[in-house]
C-alpha cells in the first residue's frame, strides 16, 4: 500500500515560487496498480518521484505499507521500491543476466539465488530463459530491453513499483503485446504500482485506479470506468475524450458478454434438427461446429426450415471470430469490419465459447453505467 499526505513540492525560481505538487493525497491499495494522468508539468511525475526521493518533498508524508519512510534513508527506502523510466538503462557490458542480478546481489543474494531468480523473470515475460540470459541488450529488440528493464526492477521483490511511462517510446504493436505480458505477470506478483503515462487508452487498460493531474493537484481519483462514465468536471471531461463511451469498451471482455448457451450443431447434423432447435431459442441462427468443437459456420433459421439436408451443406463460412479475452473495442470493431451484428468467440484452443451480439454489448455498457452511477 502507498499512501500520500498532503504531499507538496515548490520549487523556488527567479520569477517567484512555483508549486509542482500541491497537498496530493492519495492511497493506492496493495496489488493494485494506480495511474498518473495528466497534461505536461501537471505535477504527475513530480509525485512520483517524491515517492523514491528522487525529488524530495517540500512537506507532507509518504507511507509505504503504513511506515513513515520519513524515518528511512535514501538507501534503505529504494530497497523496499522498484523504478522503471522509459529510458530502460540496461548496461551494455553485462548480459541480460547480469543485469537482472545487479540489486540482488548488492542486497546480498547468493549468486544461484540471484540467477535463479533472473531466469524464473524472464520467463513471466514471456522471454526464454534459455536463449536470452547470456544475451547482451544490444541483442535484443527495443520491446525486449523493455521487458527486461521492467523485470530488473522486480528481481529483489520489492513490495512498490514506481513506472515512468516505461512503454512510451516502444511502437504500438509491440507495446499492447508488453502490455499485456505485465499485466499477466501483475495477476501473478500482485505488486502496488504506481504509473505514470500520458495515454489514456493505456491507463483504461492498465489502471485499477486513475489519478488525474492538473497543476500540481488531482482532479479526479477513481476507478477508470467512473472516471469515463462519471468525469467530475469539464477538465476531466475534455481530458479523457468525447469518445470516452468507446473507451470504456476496453474495460470488458467478450467473455463477459457472450451467451455460452447459443445453440450449436454438428456439421453432419440434419438440417431438420437445426430448425427444430431454433424454434425454441431467441436465436435466429446456430453456429456449426467440427469433431473438436471448433467453429466451422453457421446456417440461420430460415435456411433450416424445410430442407432435408444436412447442415454442413447449407452452413456459411463465419465473418471472424474473436478471443474470450479481447475486449468490447476490438468486438465492436470486427462488427463494423464485417457487417454483423453478431460474432463467435472461442478459448486458446480454438474451440467454440459463445456468441457475442451487439445488442448485448449496448445493454451490458447500459448496466456498467448504473454500477458507476451507484459506486
Amino acid at each position: 500500500m502507498i499512501r500520500l499526505e498532503n504531499l507538496t513540492k515548490t520549487f523556488d525560481t527567479p520569477n517567484g515560487t512555483v508549486v509542482a505538487a500541491d497537498k496530493v493525497n492519495m492511497e493506492v491499495p496493495s496489488g493494485e496498480i494506480c495511474i498518473l494522468l495528466g497534461p505536461s508539468g501537471c505535477g504527475k511525475t513530480t509525485a512520483l518521484k517524491m515517492i523514491n526521493r528522487l525529488i524530495p518533498p517540500s512537506s507532507g508524508k509518504i507511507f509505504i505499507n503504513g511506515e513513515d519512510t520519513s524515518g528511512l534513508n535514501d538507501i534503505e527506502l529504494r530497497r523496499k521500491i522498484g523504478y522503471v523510466i522509459q529510458q530502460i538503462g540496461l548496461f551494455p557490458n553485462m548480459t541480460i543476466e547480469e543485469n537482472i542480478c545487479v540489486v540482488p546481489r548488492l542486497l546480498g543474494w547468493d549468486l544461484k539465488r540471484a540467477r535463479a531468480r533472473a531466469a524464473e523473470l524472464l520467463a513471466l515475460v514471456g522471454l526464454e530463459p534459455r536463449l536470452f540470459l547470456k544475451r547482451y541488450p544490444k541483442e535484443l529488440s527495443g520491446g525486449q530491453q523493455q521487458r527486461v528493464g521492467v523485470i530488473r526492477a522486480l528481481a529483489a521483490d520489492p513490495p512498490v513499483m514506481l513506472m515512468d511511462e516505461p512503454f512510451g517510446a516502444i511502437d504500438p504493436i509491440n507495446r499492447e503485446i508488453i502490455q499485456d505480458e505485465f499485466l499477466k505477470m501483475q495477476a501473478t506478483l500482485k505488486k502496488t504500482i504506481m504509473f505514470v503515462s500520458h495515454d489514456i487508452d493505456e491507463a483504461v487498460k492498465m489502471g485499477d485506479k486513475i489519478a488525474i493531474f492538473r497543476a500540481g493537484k488531482i482532479e479526479q481519483y477513481d476507478a477508470p470506468d467512473r472516471i469515463l462514465a462519471h468525469p467530475v468536471n469539464a477538465f476531466v471531461a475534455d481530458f479523457v475524450g468525447a469518445d470516452r463511451t468507446l473507451k470504456r469498451l476496453r474495460l470488458i471482455t467478450a467473455e463477459e458478454v457472450a451467451d455460452p448457451d447459443a445453440p450449436v450443431i454438428a456439421r453432419h447434423g440434419r438440417a431438420a434438427d437445426a430448425a427444430a432447435m431454433l424454434r425454441n431459442s431467441d436465436h435466429r441462427f446456430l453456429v456449426v461446429i467440427d469433431a473438436d468443437h471448433r467453429p466451422v459456420g453457421y446456417v440461420t433459421a430460415e435456411e433450416a426450415e424445410g430442407s432435408s439436408g444436412l447442415v454442413g451443406d447449407l452452413a456459411h463460412p463465419l465473418p471472424a471470430t474473436v478471443p474470450v479475452r479481447a475486449d468490447l473495442r476490438a468486438v465492436v470493431s470486427e462488427m463494423f469490419a464485417h457487417d454483423t451484428l453478431w460474432l463467435t468467440l472461442v478459448d486458446d484452443g480454438g474451440r467454440f465459447a459463445g456468441v457475442v451480439t451487439q445488442p448485448a454489448v449496448t445493454r451490458c455498457l447500459g448496466e456498467t453505467y448504473a454500477r458507476a452511477n451507484a459506486a
